[in-house]
C-alpha cells in the first residue's frame, strides 16, 4: 500500500481526501475547507470505509481518493 496523507472536512469530519504521500495536493483542498489530519502508512491504520482497492483507481484516475469515514 501506498502511504497517503489524509484530509478531513472541516464542515463533514466523515468525508476524507487520501492523496499519495508522493502526489500533489489537489486545489480543492487549500483554504479554509479541509484540515490536514494524518499520514496513513500502514493499512491496518486506516479509518473505517477506506478501501485500499478503491484508493488505488481513484488515484489513477482523479490523483486523490475521496471516502466516507464511519465511526465505530
Amino acid at each position: 500500500m501506498h502511504a497517503y496523507n489524509l484530509f478531513r472536512r472541516r464542515d463533514e469530519r466523515g468525508l476524507i481526501c487520501a492523496v499519495p504521500e508522493d502526489c500533489t495536493v489537489p486545489g480543492f483542498i487549500a483554504g479554509e475547507t479541509w484540515d490536514f489530519d494524518r499520514k496513513l502508512a500502514e493499512p491496518a491504520a486506516a479509518p473505517i470505509g477506506f478501501n485500499p482497492s478503491a484508493a488505488t483507481n481513484g488515484v489513477r484516475f482523479n490523483g486523490f481518493y475521496l471516502f466516507q469515514s464511519f465511526s465505530k
